[in-house]
């Protein structure tokens, strides 16, 4: 159990640093004032996913984490 709470662990480290990455590029983006709206709001649509999928990471990590 402790090789896949180490696992989970770091993908949700991994997760955290790709939700942040793309955060920041949309952020860059609108910044810039680019006006291609459809790539900043597939950023933001990756970014509400990615966030997701860490949430449901961490979830998982602290189920385990407790039992």
């Amino acid at each position: 159990m402790p090789i896949m709470i180490t696992f989970l662990t770091i993908l949700v480290g991994l997760g955290m640093l790709a939700t942040l990455g793309t955060l920041f590029a949309g952020m860059v983006g609108m910044v810039r004032g680019s006006e291609d709206l459809h790539r900043s709001n597939t950023l933001m649509r990756w970014r509400t996913t990615l966030q997701g999928v860490t949430l449901g990471l961490f979830a998982l990590l602290l189920f385990l984490m407790r039992g």
